[in-house]
């Protein structure tokens, strides 16, 4: 760099002092310290702490011991701290305590702050994907964050399904947008207790996913109002039985009672003839008077008890009957409510677009599945009952038009497949895989306008697209940790799981508008060709000299590390207390 005068700082942790420079232009940093937090300041501002925080977590810190006990502590690094606008950083037990008093009003505040920065970018690649006449593709996913089974200072864990295993911890919900630019892009993430479960969640990643862009598209209220039009002959056939049902409990109350007092006459008579007998000290044969009241008797019991057990039986049946019209009810008025706010939606839907959804198997219940569609949109699923594999392995019994999809997989498909439960015809896949000598099924579930059936190869590649929010799952563990969670505190837990995800898109956007800024240099440094991972594990934790001057800043990476001879070079102002000099 020119110039007469320059500051000259090291680092160990390069890529973070760049990433401040992004922050700081963009406003990051502003609006973070705008935040109020009802903290008192001592030597550091609750914000300090927070921004530090988050700048951990950019580092990739397993701990949040990590700050001071690294080999290369994070809150020594005067250049970092500087470069993100604060004087110094805070030890790492100022930053737990001020996480651990953090209330839940304060945590969103901090990831409301973090979500306005996030939204130009947002913003421009919708209006990119618009441009070309794109349909926005959306993936959800639940993840588990498991914590020690054994662990009591977890405040409302709760064991379910992670990793395979059931664990104690938590449950992120989480729905990643694929946009041109960056790849994947995380819109939003909801926390839960670990006992959640997918199959509720659908409507809940939706919605989140559409109150991050500020977008939806149409709802299909003509499929929703179809629908509710044929509950009609379901609630008349139900009603009917429900009536048949009441009569008949009625009728065998009645003969109960019949039964009941024959009984009692029966008895009576027995027990006079006993008396009888026992006044005339006459003996009881098999074929006296006295037996044959007894063998009366006996079959009154037998006729009373029988009748008691057909009773139980038609009540139970009318019990279950009057659950069945209950719940038709509540889905009715579910439905009718459901038609009269998408209406609205609809009404207010000045700029709707085209999107889809690729979930699991663990959200392809039929409930899912239906709401999705009337919700408007295309749908790549997986069903969630097994039984529906099973049944079409037996409709593709004896078929031998099976299409090769993949190195090991095959297809056969159908369209408009009407399946037992679901309220809309889908498009249907059976998949067979060789592993081996092993051969394995699932089923594919589509709806929409896209003619999978017609190319199963183009299906079967695509719905296998949603493993790039599964690989953004494993990069905010194994990158990120965000399954190591480094506070105590759950709304500190909840910006734990947020920060992670505004981590992997920060780096994204800050890769791209380093490579806008970085001025030409013989050794300069390619961050295009640097992923997330290495960026974060390598250079977040690389040495460095940074010197800056009016021109801009310049990182000089030292002989000794991973970017040895390479420089970056940004131009514009530097954001350092210490560099006004003028050349």
């Amino acid at each position: 760099m020119s110039g007469n005068e320059e500051q000259i700082q090291p680092t160990q942790h390069a890529f973070l002092v760049a990433w401040g420079q992004f922050a700081q232009e963009k406003g990051l940093v502003k609006r973070i310290e705008a935040v109020k937090l009802r903290q008192k300041t001592y030597y550091h501002t609750p914000q300090t702490k927070v921004l530090e925080f988050l700048v951990a977590i950019l580092g990739g810190l397993k701990q949040l011991q990590d700050i001071s006990l690294a080999a290369h502590p994070l809150d020594k690094d005067q250049a970092v701290a500087e470069t993100w606008g604060q004087p110094r950083w805070a030890d790492y037990s100022g930053v737990s305590r001020t996480l651990s008093s953090l209330s839940w009003e304060e945590a969103r505040a901090i990831v409301d702050a973090l979500e306005q920065f996030s939204q130009p970018f947002l913003e421009a690649e919708l209006e990119l994907l618009r441009t070309q006449k794109k349909r926005l593709t959306m993936d959800g996913d639940l993840t588990g964050i498991p914590v020690s089974n054994t662990s009591t200072t977890y405040p409302n864990t709760a064991f379910g399904h992670m990793d395979d295993d059931i664990q104690l911890g938590y449950q992120a919900g989480v729905v990643s947008l694929l946009t041109e630019t960056y790849g994947r892009l995380w819109l939003s993430g909801t926390h839960h207790p670990g006992d959640t479960v997918s199959s509720t969640q659908a409507e809940a990643l939706v919605l989140a996913a559409e109150a991050q862009i500020g977008l939806r598209p149409l709802r299909r209220t003509d499929l929703l109002e179809k629908r509710i039009a044929d509950y009609a002959p379901s609630l008349e056939a139900v009603h009917q039985r429900l009536k048949t049902q009441q009569k008949s409990v009625e009728t065998a109350q009645e003969r109960l009672k019949q039964a009941q007092a024959q009984v009692a006459e029966r008895n009576r008579e027995l027990e006079g003839a006993e008396q009888a007998y026992q006044a005339r000290k006459r003996p009881e044969r098999p074929t006296s008077q006295l037996a044959l009241l007894r063998k009366r008797s006996q079959a009154a019991q037998r006729r009373c008890e029988s009748r008691r057990k057909t009773c139980a039986t038609t009540q139970r049946k009318l019990t279950k009957t009057q659950a069945r019209v209950h719940l038709l009810l509540n889905e009715f008025s579910a439905l009718r409510q459901r038609l009269e706010r998408f209406r609205q939606e609809n009404l207010t839907n000045k700029q709707p677009i085209e999107a889809e959804f690729r979930l699991d198997a663990g959200f392809g219940a039929y409930h899912n599945i239906a709401l999705l569609v009337e919700m408007g949109y295309e749908i790549y699923t997986k069903p969630h009952s097994h039984k529906v594999t099973q049944a079409l392995r037996s409709k593709a019994d004896g078929v031998s038009a099976w299409t090769r999809v993949g190195a090991n997989a095959e297809m056969i498909a159908w369209a408009d497949l009407k399946l037992n439960g679901c309220p809309y015809p889908l498009d249907v896949a059976l998949e067979r895989f060789y592993t081996g000598k092993t051969l394995k099924h699932s089923a594919l579930c589509h709806f929409g306008s896209d003619p999978v059936t017609q190319d199963l190869p183009a299906w079967f590649n695509h719905y296998n697209g949603r493993q790039i929010i599964e690989a953004g799952i494993k990069e905010s563990k194994q990158v990120f940790y965000l399954h190591r969670i480094k506070v105590r505190s759950e709304p500190a837990i909840f910006l734990q799981e947020r920060m992670a995800l505004f981590a992997a898109n920060f780096i994204r956007w800050a890769t791209l508008w380093l490579v806008e800024q970085t001025q030409p240099e013989e050794n300069a440094l390619d961050i295009r060709n640097l992923g997330v991972k290495r960026q974060v594990q390598v250079g977040a934790h690389v040495s460095a000299q940074v010197i800056r001057n009016s021109e801009g800043m310049l990182l000089k990476f030292s002989e000794h590390s991973a970017f040895a001879g390479k420089v970056l070079k940004l131009q514009g102002g530097s954001h350092s207390p210490h560099s006004k000099q003028k050349f």
